[in-house]
């Protein structure tokens, strides 16, 4: 499978974007009032979110790799050069 090198940079900005975003909502999520009980317990709020977040992470993460690879991959292949063009 060939990926172009604009999907590669398109791949490697969303995992970048999606850490970027996802850190800032789990601070947030830590911070909110919702995520945790009167006695000190996470919520269900709290769960299903954190999960959300770590499923995201991990795809992000997934996602900017392959990004990266395939910019890679397209840096090292080399065109073939045309000796016969007159």
């Amino acid at each position: 499978m060939r990926i172009t090198r604009r999907t590669s940079l398109f791949f490697l900005a969303f995992g970048v974007w999606s850490w970027i975003i996802w850190i800032t909502f789990a601070k947030n999520l830590w911070a909110s009032d919702q995520s945790w009980a009167a006695d000190g317990s996470p919520t269900a709020y709290f769960f299903v979110h954190a999960v959300l977040t770590v499923v995201s992470f991990v795809l992000g993460t997934i996602i900017g790799v392959i990004g990266w690879r395939a910019l890679q991959a397209t840096k090292t292949k080399q065109e073939p050069v045309d000796t016969h063009a007159g």
